[in-house]
């Protein structure tokens, strides 16, 4: 059995993958202030409403939000991880469940996040159904990569066959819109967003900018991708090739085509 098979068998679902990389995450995973800020003006919390965080992980950007508004509750798979949040806030309600089935009444959200997590869920009609149900207000906000977006990471050149098995995971954008729509959500928008060279919450492409983190054990440990996707030997010769072209003064290049759509996509459903 290869490595990547024990993993997946050891890892069938986020939170047993997240109870074994979940130790250290906050070490490179910190809430960006852009995205943060990005996120907050599009759900646009209010001082009495409430709010769910569906895939919380830690709580960063959980708490993040909670200083601008509402009171919040945070859900994650992970018993490891919500313990960790727990350890962040005591004034978020944080529980452990999954977004598949929320344990929560009809109607009680105001809004709902979701901060790159989706590919974890097992049926994304399932969860945004869920998602759909408990909330009072319309406004569902995701952050997310997709397919079209990771194609065209550099990444690709270097961990081909971590891309291939994200390839089977990571949700298309049409899947995403389309399951949405099925959920009930009649008006959404997509945004994009672009890695900057400062990005502060290290997840995949953190290093669009900066190949050189992709050396540091602390920051693969935090991407699920790396994590659970990649067998050692393939990491090793990733790295290796990545530096070989560094040295050899051939760092990687961002793509810069015109139809580039983004490197993530900041989506936002409302509607009844």
């Amino acid at each position: 059995m290869s490595g990547i098979e024990a993993s997946k068998g050891a890892a069938r679902s986020p939170g047993a993958l997240y109870d074994r990389i979940g130790a250290g995450y906050d070490r490179t995973r910190r809430p960006d202030p852009r995205i943060v800020s990005r996120l907050a003006s599009r759900l646009a919390p209010l001082p009495g409403g409430r709010y769910l965080d569906v895939a919380c992980g830690t709580g960063s950007y959980t708490c993040a939000m909670a200083e601008r508004g509402g009171g919040w509750s945070g859900l994650d798979a992970s018993r490891r991880m919500v313990t960790e949040a727990g350890r962040r806030s005591d004034t978020i309600a944080w529980q452990q469940g999954r977004a598949e089935q929320l344990p929560y009444a009809d109607a009680r959200f105001d809004g709902v996040l979701c901060t790159l997590a989706v590919h974890h869920f097992s049926s994304l009609d399932r969860a945004f159904g869920e998602v759909r149900r408990v909330l009072r207000g319309d406004r569902f906000v995701l952050f997310s990569c997709t397919v079209e977006r990771t194609l065209r990471y550099w990444l690709n050149d270097y961990f081909p066959a971590m891309f291939r098995r994200m390839g089977a995971k990571e949700p298309s954008e049409d899947t995403l819109l389309n399951a949405l729509r099925g959920a009930g959500f009649t008006q959404i928008e997509v945004e994009s967003f672009d890695v900057p060279p400062d990005l502060e919450d290290l997840f995949l492409y953190c290093g669009k900018h900066r190949p050189e983190l992709y050396f540091d054990p602390a920051v693969r440990d935090g991407i699920s991708s790396f994590a659970n996707l990649c067998e050692p030997n393939e990491v090793e010769e990733g790295l290796a090739r990545l530096r070989a072209d560094l040295d050899a003064g051939r760092p990687p290049v961002p793509d810069p085509g015109t139809d580039h759509p983004g490197d993530y996509a900041l989506i936002v459903a409302s509607g009844r």
